[in-house]
């Protein structure tokens, strides 16, 4: 794996492992992004366990072939959410331009999850 993709590899840990706390420091944060029918305990301490496993993943050089995945599909998971987001009249974080933006970055994201995913070793 070369230095670049390394380095991806070990922000997007780091902001992981960031989020994973946060999760839990903070949930309120995170009630306005969760649809009303999901139980927001649930979601948050789901959510805390799933980002602190990949983030560890991606940091760790070893594992950071199946971080770089689990960091897709994490994203993949997360999709629905920034749509469901856009499509509200009041956007949970920010204007309508914050919650697009917020959706653009979301797809860069998974394409670098893949990315990290196809050029790491075993």
């Amino acid at each position: 794996m070369n230095i670049f993709r390394k380095i991806i590899a070990i922000i997007f840990g780091l902001f992981l492992l960031f989020g994973a706390y946060n999760h839990i420091a903070n949930p309120e944060f995170y009630a306005p992004m969760i649809p009303d029918f999901v139980p927001e305990n649930v979601a948050n301490i789901l959510a805390a366990i799933t980002e602190l496993v990949v983030g560890v993943l991606l940091i760790i050089p070893k594992y950071q072939k199946w971080g770089g995945l689990g960091f897709a599909i994490l994203m993949l998971i997360f999709l629905p959410i920034h749509i469901w987001d856009l499509t509200k009249e009041a956007p949970a974080v920010g204007s309508k331009t914050a919650a697009t933006i917020r959706l653009v970055i979301q797809f860069i994201v998974i394409a670098l999850g893949w990315w990290i995913y196809k050029g790491s070793k075993k």
